[in-house]
């Protein structure tokens, strides 16, 4: 079973094989140009995943030292993610489906996050619990089996990736800003300052509150003191990181101690946040949970998770038919 998958669902053009659940290769091509704009522009990422898609696939076949004309399956990211960006993908893995003869496999973005646990050892045991937390999502999930997820409490404005970019740029720090936001974090005191913390029913989030917090505290010690942010930078990023950090951890434990379950996963772009990851090592040693915590290169957006998905699916049979098309608001 090779599968070549292909991911484009937002900034990222990326292209894997995975044979018999073994990774051969993994490329991924970053888009540069949107740093320039402090976020991503559709139209630029749509070009991009054009001038990018075709060498990238080249190179991940030639990494796996694996002919096209031995592949199994076509897997690619339906949704969730930009149009124009999914459009790309989509068209291409069709079209190298038809060309070749093969099945195409239609991969939701979230859950191949989750399933990117399964890419490599040690795996969480079913049933688990996974923190997805991203620049466009924050999720728990019950996990039942690798085709059965759950949705147990998500966001109802921003996600939490977007709070950290936000607020890097109301620090006046370069897109992106998450991973400045946890660099200067290290340096920081996490207890300098205090920021409210939203209170939202059952396991939901809420983290337009908190940005708005922290714009207007930037606001009035800025009018007292031109250079506080300068004077303040790491004490402000660690603060800033603790709190949203604690939002997530305090859900995640009411999940835990609701559903009952210790196998405890995070995932997505923002579980590459070295703080996030720390807090969650040790909440897990002070509860007694197993956790699970990806390694870097699978938590952003990778065609490894799409090709682990793709596996799964291939295995059940679930195939897609060539009249496809994107879904930019794909659920769980």
């Amino acid at each position: 079973m090779n599968i070549l998958a292909i991911e484009s669902s937002c900034d990222e053009t990326s292209a894997a094989v995975l044979a018999n659940g073994h990774l051969l290769s993994n490329v991924i091509a970053t888009q540069l140009i949107h740093e320039q704009y402090g976020g991503v522009v559709p139209e630029l990422a749509s070009r991009a995943h054009q001038q990018h898609i075709l060498p990238v696939v080249e190179r991940s076949l030639a990494d796996a030292n694996l002919p096209k004309t031995e592949l199994s399956a076509i897997a690619f990211t339906r949704g969730p993610g930009l149009l124009g960006s999914l459009l790309v993908g989509t068209s291409f893995a069709k079209a190298m489906a038809l060309g070749l003869n093969i099945p195409l496999i239609e991969v939701n973005h979230m859950q191949a996050h989750v399933l990117a646990h399964f890419i490599e050892a040690p795996r969480p045991a079913f049933p688990f619990l996974c923190l997805t937390v991203s620049g466009g999502h924050t999720q728990i999930v019950r996990v039942d089996a690798p085709l059965d997820m759950t949705v147990l409490g998500q966001t109802l404005d921003d996600a939490v990736g977007e709070a950290f970019d936000k607020s890097a740029k109301l620090l006046g720090l370069p897109y992106p800003g998450g991973p400045l936001i946890d660099k200067y974090a290290k340096e920081g005191n996490p207890l300098a300052f205090r920021f409210p913390m939203s209170e939202m029913p059952n396991l939901d989030f809420s983290f337009s509150g908190i940005k708005t917090a922290i714009m207007y505290f930037l606001r009035d010690n800025v009018k007292t003191n031109a250079d506080f942010i300068t004077e303040n930078l790491a004490d402000i990023c660690a603060s800033i990181q603790h709190t949203l950090v604690q939002m997530l951890l305090t859900k995640l434990k009411r999940a835990a101690r609701e559903t009952g379950i210790r196998e405890i996963a995070i995932a997505g772009g923002v579980s590459a946040n070295s703080g996030l990851r720390t807090a969650l090592t040790q909440l897990g040693q002070a509860l007694g949970w197993n956790v699970y915590i990806p390694r870097f290169e699978y938590c952003t957006d990778n065609a490894a998770m799409i090709a682990m998905a793709a596996q799964f699916k291939y295995e059940q049979g679930e195939f897609t038919a060539q009249t496809v098309s994107p879904l930019p608001r794909m659920s769980l």
